[in-house]
C-alpha cells in the first residue's frame, strides 16, 4: 500500500459501535471494570485511552513500526526515550540537535547520571573513536535543526549494532512520509507530531516509534510513570493532521527546493542550507535515504543586523518559533530554537548570527520568493 492511501486508511478507523469514520474522543479519565479479577484493556487514562490508542497505531503504522507512543510535546517524547536510560549510561549524540534536545542532556540528564559526548554524526570514524565501555546508544537528528546538516541512518545504525548500541533518530524535519528511519536500521523514532505530522500550528505534541517490544515496554514505562500523554482532543487534532500529510509535504517540499535555489544565487545570502540542492553537502545521502530535501530550509545573510531586517520587513511568513504548519514561518535559531547555547556553542555547529530558518508551507512559491526579494533588498 502507497504511503498516500496508508495515511487515509491509518486515519480513518470506523468506531465499532456507531460506525462513525472519524476516532471517537472518548472524554473519560477512568473505565468501569466490570469483573473484579479481570481487568479490561482500559482503566485509567494515563495508562491507555481509546483515542489515543488510535492516535499511536496510526504513527506506528507511517513510520513502519509495531509500537507507537504519544506524548504531550515532543520534548516529552524525547525525555521520555532517553530516560530508559540509567545512571552510568553514556550517549553518543549528533552536536547538530535542537536546543531543547541539548538542555535536557546539559542540565537534566547529567544530573542523574547519564553522561553524554556530542559528535559529528557525519564522521564516522569520529563516532566510532567516541565510543565508551558505557555508551549504550547513539542519537542522530537527520535533517538536523537548522542547519540541515545530513546524517547517514543506515551507516550509522550499522556501526550502532556493531558495538551493541541503539541508534534512536529523530526524523522531525522530514515525516513518515519523506523518511524511515526504522527501515534503515534505527531502534527508536521520535517526532515533534506538533510539526508536520499535526500540519496546522495548533497543538503540540510528541511521538515515539520502534519495532522491538523489549524497547516498547521500556518506554511504556517511562510514558505511564512520567504521566506526559497526549491528550485525547489533541489526539483527535492530530489524526485529523495527519491525513493532508501527503499533500501538504509534496507541496511544501516542492516549493522549499525552489525557494532553496532562488536564495542560493541571491548576494545578499552567504550560505544555504538545504539537503535538496545538488551542491549541499548531504544532498547525495539525502538522494539514498529520503524521498527530498523537504519543506525546511536555512539561508545566512551574513549579520545579525541583516537578519533583523529580513524578519522584519518579510509580509508573508509568520515570524514565530515552530515549523511544519500550513503556513510559511521564518525562524532566528540564536534567539528560539536554540537560544539555550551559548555563542560559541552555536558557532560550533554552524549557527551563525545572520541564520534564519524558513519553513514553506502551502502559500505560492512565487509569492513567497516575491516577499523575500524585498527583504533581501534591504540587507546592507
Amino acid at each position: 500500500m502507497k504511503d498516500a492511501t496508508k495515511i487515509i486508511k491509518v486515519t480513518t478507523v470506523a468506531d465499532p459501535v456507531s460506525g462513525a469514520v472519524n476516532v471517537p474522543i472518548q472524554l473519560s479519565s477512568t473505565f468501569n471494570q466490570p469483573d473484579f479479577d479481570q481487568f479490561g484493556e482500559f482503566d485509567y487514562s494515563r495508562s491507555g485511552n481509546p483515542t489515543r490508542k488510535a492516535g499511536e497505531a496510526a504513527v506506528a503504522a507511517l513510520e513502519g513500526g509495531a509500537h507507537g507512543f504519544l506524548f504531550a510535546s515532543g520534548m516529552a517524547a524525547i525525555g521520555s526515550v532517553l530516560q530508559i536510560f540509567s545512571q552510568g549510561d553514556h550517549l553518543l549524540v549528533s552536536k547538530f540537535v535542537y536546543g531543547g534536545t541539548f538542555r535536557l542532556l546539559e542540565d537534566v540528564l547529567s544530573r542523574f547520571g547519564i553522561t553524554h559526548t556530542f559528535v559529528d554524526p557525519t564522521d564516522l570514524s569520529a563516532i566510532e573513536a567516541a565510543i565508551q565501555p558505557n555508551t549504550k546508544a547513539i542519537y542522530i537528528e537527520t535533517p538536523s535543526n537548522p542547519v540541515l546538516k545530513v546524517t547517514d541512518i543506515a551507516a550509522v545504525a550499522q556501526l550502532a549494532k556493531a558495538h551493541g548500541l541503539l541508534t534512536i533518530a529523530d526524523n522531525t524535519f522530514m515525516s513518515p512520509l519523506l523518511q524511515k528511519p526504522l527501515a534503515l536500521g534505527a531502534d527508536i523514532v521520535v517526532h515533534s507530531a506538533t510539526k508536520f505530522l499535526a500540519g496546522h500550528s495548533d497543538i503540540i505534541a510528541g511521538a515515539a516509534v520502534t519495532n522491538d517490544q523489549a524497547l516498547a515496554d521500556r518506554i511504556y514505562f517511562m510514558q505511564n510513570a512520567f504521566g506526559a500523554t497526549l491528550g485525547v482532543t489533541d489526539t483527535w487534532l492530530l489524526l485529523r493532521g495527519i491525513k493532508t500529510l501527503d499533500v501538504r509535504m509534496q507541496r511544501s517540499s516542492a516549493s522549499a527546493l525552489s525557494i532553496a535555489a532562488w536564495l542560493a544565487k541571491q548576494p545578499a545570502v552567504t550560505r544555504v542550507c538545504y539537503p535538496g540542492l545538488p551542491e549541499d553537502p548531504g544532498y547525495a545521502i539525502q538522494q539514498k535515504q529520503a524521498l527530498s530535501g523537504g519543506a525546511v530550509l536555512s539561508f545566512d545573510v551574513g549579520s545579525e543586523a541583516n537578519a533583523r531586517i529580513v524578519a522584519e520587513t518579510c509580509q508573508l511568513p509568520e515570524f514565530s518559533v515552530s515549523l511544519g504548519g500550513a503556513e510559511s514561518i521564518l525562524s532566528y535559531p540564536p534567539k528560539m530554537s536554540h537560544a539555550e547555547m551559548s555563542p560559541e556553542e552555536r558557532a560550533k555547529t554552524g549557527i551563525t548570527p545572520g541564520l534564519l530558518r524558513y519553513s514553506v508551507g502551502l502559500e505560492d512559491p512565487s509569492d513567497l520568493i516575491t516577499d523575500l526579494a524585498q527583504a533581501l533588498a534591504k540587507c546592507q
